[in-house]
């Protein structure tokens, strides 16, 4: 559901995976939907169809589970209709905007035994189980502090959903979520925050958007027992986009776009750096289409690497720092 350019990212890690295949496709426009059936269609393969009728797609018993990758504000509704026709999710990030939503979902996927999952594609990524090792095994010692930036021009346009309101816009929900994912990740690999505990915001600002959105954010959590983060997000500027772990015997530096990352470099006093390689299989979505399949096999209704309470920490933690700069979206 949603065939943009997201979606095209998810279809090609998709076809690469033994056991799944695209069978159909949703979008507003037919034309748009076709085209993505037809640019994605396999080798030999009955080719996917392309309907706008979403009940039709939620019909066709072939089809076992729903990728939505449509604006932030439109996730809820296609989520619970599928979930209502019981087929398994897999929704982009954030999986809806604000708690009461996602917690509606979280209930519906378990009267239902759907599995649900929240695409925060960083979670699976291959660095992060280098820079986890590096973290249990202590090679920074005691963590003392956690900066990283994502930050990224984008000229301001009231109808792009980034901008708009009525679509959730806004550098928060859009890619500050993957500050928080990667803050607490670090803190539940160095044993200072367990998956779905609090992480309180200690600061927050924003410089809002002529159409009423956060156009850039910088915060400051508390991501376990005092250590802190600090973030910088936003849609006004460019910033160099690391992820930065400082210790008392070192640092770690996650390179080029944290969020995107394939290496991760070890600091430590009196060594050489220590950098390793992590690249994709394919684009990165691979490991997170495996992950949803191994479970849905299994009969689950969540998967072990960001599990329904980790989903609903994040959304109340956001939730919250929207109450401080005063950002109601008109759909709340």
């Amino acid at each position: 559901m949603g065939p943009g350019p997201i979606a095209h990212r998810f279809a090609e890690a998709l076809v690469s995976v033994p056991g799944t295949r695209l069978a159909a496709v949703c979008g507003r426009d037919a034309g748009r939907a076709a085209a993505f059936a037809a640019r994605w269609a396999g080798s030999g393969e009955v080719p996917p169809q392309a309907t706008t009728d979403l009940n039709a797609l939620l019909a066709d018993p072939a089809i076992d589970a729903v990728y939505i990758a449509s604006p932030h504000a439109f996730h809820a509704a296609a989520a619970q209709r599928a979930l209502a026709a019981g087929k398994a999710v897999l929704c982009e990030k954030p999986l809806t905007p604000n708690t009461q939503q996602t917690q509606a979902l979280i209930a519906l996927a378990a009267a239902q035994q759907c599995l649900l999952v929240e695409a925060v594609w960083i979670r699976w990524l291959p660095v992060w189980r280098v820079v986890g090792d590096w973290l249990r095994d202590g090679r920074i010692g005691a963590l003392r502090a956690l900066q990283s930036s994502f930050c990224v021009h984008r000229p301001f346009d009231a109808t792009h959903r980034i901008h708009d309101p009525a679509q959730a816009g806004g550098a928060l929900l859009d890619i500050g979520i993957y500050n928080i994912n990667a803050s607490r990740m670090v803190a539940q690999a160095a044993g200072r925050l367990a998956l779905g505990a609090p992480s309180p915001c200690a600061a927050v600002h924003a410089v809002m958007a002529p159409s009423g959105v956060d156009n850039h954010i910088p915060a400051t959590l508390d991501v376990g027992g005092g250590l802190l983060s600090q973030f910088d997000c936003g849609f006004d500027g460019m910033a160099d986009n690391s992820l930065r772990i400082t210790g008392e015997l070192g640092h770690i530096a996650l390179h080029g776009g944290f969020w995107q990352s394939t290496a991760a470099t070890l600091h430590r006093a009196g060594q050489e750096p220590l950098t390793v390689q992590a690249p994709f299989d394919v684009n990165g979505f691979e490991y997170q289409i495996r992950s949803a399949l191994r479970c849905w096999r299994a009969g689950l209704i969540e998967v072990p690497e960001l599990p329904h309470a980790e989903t609903l920490a994040v959304v109340a933690l956001m939730d919250a720092m929207r109450a401080r700069i005063e950002l109601r979206y008109p759909f709340e």
